[in-house]
């Protein structure tokens, strides 16, 4: 261990598993205080084996009350915020526009746009209490690139790195940089769902011909968390392997 979040208290959704879990892992690690939010339940056993200063609670992103109570319980159990990472997504039905239920769309933009929104809406007067922190979202390289039959999806993860660019220009000056993290085809269990053609097809597209893992996307996270990063806000890191170079 590095220690490089050594004092720093943080928040990371969807951390039940997946990217989100190899994260806790890794702050833990780093010497972080976390708190986990999930809806699953996974987030009981993630703060169990980490043990120590992880507190798992229970969080609908898309719910107002849900992420105030999120954030209150952060700052009641360790007295500051520094560290957002608004994790949770879906990828929600894959289905042509004309077919798509406005419910779906909703429920997609709920978790993966207005997650985010509430997260950093409740976060940043902790944050600017403590002096300032980090923000960091999970959006997709579907920001920038089309995928079809995934229209809230795509909609959703462009309106986050819209959502970010402009986050980080109001508080840049108070302290608060916000970065986004655009991760390609990774090893989870949403990536593990999908027909076992589609994903031999995104592999065969892949320059570095390979899935990446989720502690990759990990270490994209503490390094945008951490100090190393001190003078970056606003800007988004690409991690698929070079599928977007292409």
């Amino acid at each position: 261990m590095s220690g490089r979040l050594i004092g720093k208290v943080a928040i990371i959704t969807g951390a039940g598993s997946g990217m989100g879990e190899a994260t806790a892992e890794l702050f833990h690690r780093e010497g972080a205080r976390l708190v986990l939010a999930d809806i699953s339940g996974r987030q009981e056993d993630v703060a169990k084996r980490l043990g120590g200063e992880a507190l798992a609670i229970y969080a609908d992103v898309s719910k107002a009350s849900d992420v105030e109570a999120l954030v209150d319980a952060t700052r009641s159990a360790f007295g500051r915020l520094d560290i957002l990472f608004n994790n949770a997504g879906i990828d929600g039905d894959q289905t042509p526009i004309d077919e798509y239920t406005e419910a779906e769309w909703d429920r997609v933009i709920g978790i993966n746009l207005k997650g985010p929104f509430l997260g950093m809406r409740y976060a940043i007067p902790v944050m600017l209490a403590s002096g300032g922190g980090s923000i960091i979202s999970t959006a997709s390289i579907a920001a920038q690139v089309a995928f079809p039959n995934m229209s809230a999806y795509c909609a959703s993860k462009g309106g986050l790195v819209m959502l970010t660019k402009t986050a980080a220009a109001e508080y840049a000056g108070q302290g608060i940089r916000v970065n986004a993290i655009l991760p390609g085809v990774i090893d989870t269990a949403m990536s593990r769902l999908l027909p076992k053609d589609k994903i031999q097809s995104l592999r065969q597209a892949i320059p570095q011909g390979r899935i990446a893992d989720a502690s990759e996307v990990a270490g994209v996270a503490l390094f945008l968390s951490s100090e190393d990063s001190s003078y970056i806000t606003g800007q988004t890191f690409v991690v698929d392997g070079g599928y977007t170079v292409l």
